[in-house]
Order: structure tokens, then sequence, then C-alpha cells
């Protein structure tokens, strides 16, 4: 049985933003590069307004948002009015992390990053597969 330190302390937001760039850096070439460009926002939790749009009344069941327009519906002709923008919610991360007790964090926060990078993509279940093989 692991062994956690008496003076550990839970992971912040500045780790989960490493742990997530990390997984952009991970990407497989031409997604690598494009994944840069895409804002990445680490809260703690999704703001009361996002909750109540998508109708969510327990701020741990949202791991992560994709805010933006994909790739597969996006036109010239649009008019930028924000970068596209992926958020990561550290504390329902950790919750899942730590219920399900058999993946390191760095696996939990690329899972959560790489669904939401599907949104952006417009990824298929298959294409998810091949980037993130835990994808279930």
């Amino acid at each position: 049985m692991t062994q956690i330190a008496p003076d550990a302390i839970a992971p912040d937001l500045t780790l989960i933003e490493q742990l997530a760039h990390g997984a952009v850096a991970s990407l497989p070439e031409p997604y690598r590069a494009a994944a840069t460009h895409i804002v990445l926002r680490i809260e703690d939790f999704a703001p009361e307004d996002v909750l109540e749009a998508m109708d969510l009344h327990d701020p741990f069941e949202l791991t992560g948002l994709y805010d933006g327009i994909p790739l597969t519906e996006k036109s010239v002709a649009d008019q930028v009015t924000h970068p596209d923008v992926i958020w990561l919610f550290r504390r329902p991360i950790l919750d899942e992390w730590a219920d399900r007790g058999d993946v390191s964090l760095q696996e939990m926060v690329t899972h959560v990053l790489v669904h939401e990078l599907a949104h952006h993509f417009g990824w298929s279940d298959a294409e998810i597969a091949e980037v993130d093989p835990w994808w279930e």
C-alpha cells in the first residue's frame, strides 16, 4: 500500500496546467501544432453560469469544456470574437482521478484534454482512440 507523506498537498492549478501543456506536447503531428493555438484555462470549477447552461447541478460533474467553433464547422468568413478555449476543472479532475485510483494524474489530465480536443478537431471515437488509447 502506498504511503502518503503527511505534509503532501493537493496538486494545484499550476501543476494541472503544466500537465495539460505536457499532454499537448505529446500529441502526434499535425494535432500538436494545431492544439498550441487553443487557449488552456485551468480553474477549480466551472463558472456557475456554465453549469446552469448545461443543466448541471453538481460542479464535480464537469471535468473539462471546449469553448469554440470546431474546425469542421469553421469558415474563412467567420468573424473571430474570441479564441478557442479548453477549460480544465481541477477539483472534478482530482475527484475522478482519486475515484479511479488506477491511473496517473498525467493520464487523467491527458484524457480530459484529449476529450475536449476531440470537440475542437471533430474527431470520431476511433480517432480519439488513436490519440488516447485509454479512451473507452
